[in-house]
C-alpha cells in the first residue's frame, strides 16, 4: 500500500452520500505542481468514511486549504490517470475566498506556510 501526504486546497463542496450502511465524503484536493509559468496542479480524488465523514461533511468547502495522509490508489479514465485516496487523517486550514477576509496571523499555522515558492533552487 502506498502512502502520501497532501497540501492542497478543496476543488468544491464536498459529498456526503451513504454506501452499505456507512458514511463516505468525497472530495477533491489540487495540490501545486511546479514553479513560475510552468506552475499547474495535480488533482487527487479523495474519500473519508465513516463518523469523519460526516464530522467534515460542513467544513469541507470549494477553497478550503486541507492537510490529508491515505492510502493512494490510481487508475486511468479515458488515457488519462485517477489518483484516489481513502483518507487516514486530514486538517483543515482557514478557507480564503473572494467573499471573505484572509485570516489574521494568529488564526491559524497555516497562515505560516508560503504557497508562492517562487524559483526554488531545487
Amino acid at each position: 500500500m502506498q502512502n502520501i501526504i497532501l497540501s492542497g486546497n478543496v476543488g468544491k463542496d464536498a459529498e456526503l452520500r451513504t454506501v452499505r450502511d456507512s458514511q463516505v465524503l468525497s472530495f477533491n484536493v489540487g495540490v501545486k505542481n511546479g514553479f513560475g509559468r510552468d506552475a499547474g496542479s495535480v488533482w487527487y480524488r479523495c474519500s473519508l468514511w465513516g463518523k469523519a465523514a460526516e464530522m467534515f461533511a460542513d467544513s469541507l468547502k470549494k477553497g478550503t486549504k486541507v492537510f490529508v495522509t491515505g492510502d493512494l490508489t490510481h487508475d486511468e479514465y479515458e488515457g488519462k490517470p485517477q489518483f484516489n485516496v481513502r483518507v487516514n487523517s486530514i486538517d483543515t486550514g482557514p478557507r480564503v475566498d473572494g467573499a471573505a477576509k484572509a485570516p489574521a496571523a494568529t488564526d491559524s499555522a497555516w497562515d505560516q506556510v508560503d504557497d508562492d515558492l517562487g524559483e526554488a533552487p531545487f
